[in-house]
């Protein structure tokens, strides 16, 4: 640990950053190579005691969430760098010695893991050998194209496999922009498949390109390929369902505070208002406590019925409610924070949205959940490093009527 303090304590990092220290390009460049350098061996610090951690914890589904939590990553990257510390530990001695020699950044790193995944231990110790002397001061593309040649080399009757098991794990990501915009993903598909339906989308895009359509063809595109998912035959509006959470002083245009869409974020004003103007659009009034932003009540004044205590906890949390994760509230189970069994009661005051891996979580060894009548949940890992969750205010805390407004 000392050792760690010493190249980041504040003395090192103060004489870096002395803005009276002017240097030169070749300085410039010399100091921002000798900084990836340290970044790669401290890299491989961190690969090793994730490793350790997790074999103390004998691969335990848990140690990826928890190493999530402590290191703040989402939890697909934690737990491939989890299964990466594991592989350089053990398959792959020559590229985590690389990485403390500072050739090798842990990213390229991952690259050669993920490469030599499906080999056996013998091979991708083979793999490994075969990289020692070509990845070495490469970019992460050169490293993954060495390694994938490697992989095939060592075992050419196993291309076949790997390509079957890439084709098994095909799934579908989601991923939020900025400013109301996000992406949809189909990974590792059949690469048949894939060309088939980009070929039906393109196609039915540029038939849509007439002379009066003022959309670009990567727009249509784009536009087919939603509303196809929606159950639609493309080029047409589809419906869905989204939960927007908007001040009603935005939603009247008194002011552009942003709203929130369930699983994305915040979003601008201007585009909320668009969203709740949809035709389609179901509007919904919450009762929030002025002072705090929390809802306190779900107004029965709808056009649809409500689903009770469920649809209020789920509205109150808006999302999973472990730190770092994201799912919508709607698409969570709703659980006890304290187990039915041990005495826990269905009442909002002890139910929490948690996502269904989450909610697998609440019962590994060592992992505890506390929820205080104020709605904050405590979760404590199995290393006893607590993380506190407390549902978000709908709008910012307002004065009473007779105080003047916080500046």
């Amino acid at each position: 640990m000392a050792l760690l303090e010493s190249l980041t304590g504040p003395e090192v990092l103060a004489a870096v950053n002395d803005a009276a220290i002017v240097l030169d390009d070749k300085d410039s460049v010399a100091l921002a190579r000798a900084a990836t350098v340290g970044i790669a061996r401290l890299e491989a610090v961190r690969f090793r005691a994730l490793a350790q951690l997790n074999r103390h914890r004998e691969g335990a589904r848990s140690v990826a969430q928890e190493v999530a939590l402590e290191l703040s990553l989402v939890d697909n990257h934690a737990g491939a760098m989890v299964a990466a510390a594991d592989a350089l530990t053990s398959r792959l001695p020559r590229t985590l010695n690389l990485m403390d020699e500072g050739k090798v950044a842990g990213f390229s790193a991952m690259k050669v893991t993920t490469a030599t995944a499906w080999l056996s231990d013998e091979d991708a110790r083979a793999v490994d050998a075969l990289l020692e002397e070509r990845i070495a001061d490469k970019n992460p593309d050169q490293v993954r194209k060495a390694a994938n040649h490697a992989a095939n080399t060592i075992d050419p009757d196993g291309a076949g496999k790997r390509a079957e098991e890439h084709r098994e794990g095909r799934r579908l990501t989601l991923r939020h922009g900025e400013t109301g915009v996000a992406s949809i993903e189909v990974e590792d598909g059949p690469v048949e498949k894939v060309v088939a339906a980009y070929q039906r989308i393109d196609r039915e895009a540029r038939a849509l390109k007439t002379g009066g359509e003022t959309r670009t063809l990567e727009q249509l595109r784009a536009d087919v390929a939603l509303d196809l998912l929606l159950g639609g035959q493309g080029g047409a509006s589809e419906r869905s369902e989204v939960f927007l959470y908007m001040d009603l002083f935005t939603y009247l245009g008194l002011n552009d505070d942003p709203a929130e869409l369930a699983g994305h974020g915040t979003i601008p004003a201007a585009l909320a208002r668009h969203i709740a103007g949809d035709g389609n659009s179901v509007l919904r009034r919450i009762v929030t406590d002025p002072l705090s932003g929390q809802v306190l009540d779900l107004g029965r004044d709808r056009y649809r019925p409500s689903a009770g205590l469920a649809e209020f906890v789920r509205i109150r949390d808006r999302e999973c409610r472990r730190p770092g994760c994201h799912r919508p509230a709607q698409a969570c189970d709703l659980d006890h924070a304290v187990p039915w069994q041990h005495g826990g009661h269905t009442a909002d005051t002890e139910l929490i949205d948690l996502c269904r891996r989450d909610h697998r979580l609440k019962d590994e060894p060592g992992w505890t959940y506390r929820l205080t009548p104020d709605g904050t949940l405590t979760i404590t890992t199995p290393t006893g490093q607590r993380y506190d969750s407390t549902p978000p205010p709908l709008h910012r805390p307002r004065p009473a009527i007779n105080e003047p407004p916080p500046f």
